[in-house]
């Protein structure tokens, strides 16, 4: 294919023929494909060309000649230009259906055209849900300043509302920012590596109420850190405060030291009617209210009977283990991070579930040492990363053969690619997608395996 004549920042009338997985528009130049932000199919743009590459290009909206039904008005721009909403121009039933076509999609590629897809299962209300903000800070017009990076840059855009976050921790932000101000603190200067306070992390948990803030500061010496501290514990839903040193030139939020400047080390939230203590390490699913339905769609695929031997693999601090615990024989949490199955264990404890061992491994390790030892597997849970089961997971499960796997997916790529894999062995189910995240591109799955 020969590339078309085209340049960074020419201008361009497009029409758009369909959404890519990220959310942009899709357009072509005689054969060559562009990528186009704030565009959604059968609109027709006049934009601006952004990058051109060997293959494809990306362009960016000025105006919308011809408007797409589907398009959403009132609300702000902004968060599709940071990437914090990229969907959110598009009505919020088309977004379901989008992201049920991604799965459809990514499973059709592979060659599993017989399963069935669900239609993607939404919320009442798609704002407003995450329990968890990750905020850059920077040192804008000499001010400490709060805000989001504009897509594909470290630009800072300030913001007070996040729309995707809830409220109270978007007004934490902005009071921790005005103590910090107050007190002269500086917000990181990335270019010249300068400065203080790079992040503001907050969590809320969503049925206590219970806050935990932490601040990433590029150094140790933070000036009036007692009278800081005094001021953000005033606030009674602020039970946990840590100050985390992060001086490395890195994009990774946390650094090594964690230190409790004051309150308690942890905060409790609720899943399912089971309490489980989170610190700042911890990975917590951030949509509290499509967690529970997430993961009581996987139990219910389960059909556990009380009989069951249950493994939960990348079991983190034992959420979904411990959610089914009361309907299983007995439940092993199969974790690579040791402090994560140190909360495990207390969690388990917390609840009064007796049930249950976490341990420390790779979940195929574990099972090979299993299969040697002729110890079955009833039902595996499995929620993998981003990146999907590896080989020798895939490899274990053949050899161990659990009657039957319940496959927790945030990514349908992998899970299609584990699928396939599988299904010399495995009888697949249906899938159903689970809105976790509104407004954005990404999608979690749920489907069940049975043993051939």
């Amino acid at each position: 294919m020969e590339k078309p004549n085209l340049k960074k920042n020419q201008e361009i009338e497009l029409d758009i023929q369909d959404l890519s997985y990220e959310g942009k528009g899709v357009a072509k130049v005689d054969d060559f494909t562009l990528f186009v932000d704030n565009a959604l199919p059968g609109e027709k743009v006049k934009a601006v060309i952004t990058r051109v590459n060997k293959n494809f290009g990306f362009a960016r909206t000025l105006d919308v000649l011809v408007e797409s039904p589907d398009r959403v008005h009132d609300i702000d721009a902004v968060y599709a230009q940071t990437g914090i909403a990229p969907l959110s121009h598009l009505k919020y039933d088309k977004q379901l259906e989008f992201k049920h076509n991604q799965v459809v999609t990514d499973l059709n590629k592979i060659g599993l055209k017989d399963v069935t897809v669900n239609p993607t299962l939404g919320m009442k209300s798609p704002f407003n849900y995450r329990n968890k903000a990750q905020v850059p800070v920077r040192q804008v017009n000499g001010k400490l300043t709060t805000g989001f990076y504009r897509r594909r840059s470290h630009d800072l855009v300030p913001m007070e509302n996040f729309l995707i976050q809830d409220p109270k921790i978007d007004a934490e932000i902005i009071r921790v920012r005005d103590i910090l101000r107050k007190y002269n603190v500086r917000g990181f200067d990335e270019q010249n590596q300068k400065g203080q306070i790079r992040t503001i992390m907050v969590r809320r948990a969503y049925f206590t109420g219970e806050m935990m803030i932490v601040l990433v500061s590029r150094t140790p010496d933070i000036s009036h850190y007692k009278d800081i501290t005094k001021e953000i514990l005033a606030n009674p839903e602020v039970k946990s405060l840590f100050l985390n040193i992060n001086s490395k030139n890195t994009n990774v939020i946390f650094g090594q030291k964690m230190t409790l400047l004051g309150g308690k080390k942890y905060i409790d939230d609720q899943i399912l009617g089971h309490t489980y203590r989170i610190s700042p390490r911890s990975f917590y699913q951030v949509n509290p209210v499509q967690t529970q339905n997430l993961y009581q769609l996987a139990i219910d695929k389960a059909e556990l009977t009380g009989k069951e031997n249950v493994v939960d693999a990348y079991s983190g601090i034992g959420t979904i283990g411990l959610s089914l615990a009361d309907k299983a024989k007995h439940v092993t949490g199969i974790e690579v991070i040791e402090d994560a199955v140190k909360d495990a264990d207390q969690n388990a404890k917390l609840n009064n579930i007796t049930n249950t061992d976490f341990v420390v491994g790779k979940t195929e390790d574990v099972l090979d040492e299993w299969a040697k030892n002729d110890v079955s597997v009833d039902v595996l849970m499995v929620d993998p990363p981003r990146k999907g089961l590896a080989n020798s997971l895939i490899d274990s499960l053949k050899n161990i053969k659990p009657k039957t796997i319940v496959y927790i997916s945030c990514n349908p790529a992998t899970l299609a690619r584990d699928l396939e894999l599988l299904n010399d062995t495995y009888e697949i189910g249906d899938v159903t997608p689970v809105d976790m995240f509104p407004m954005t591109n990404h999608i979690e799955c749920v489907t069940k395996l049975t043993l051939k």
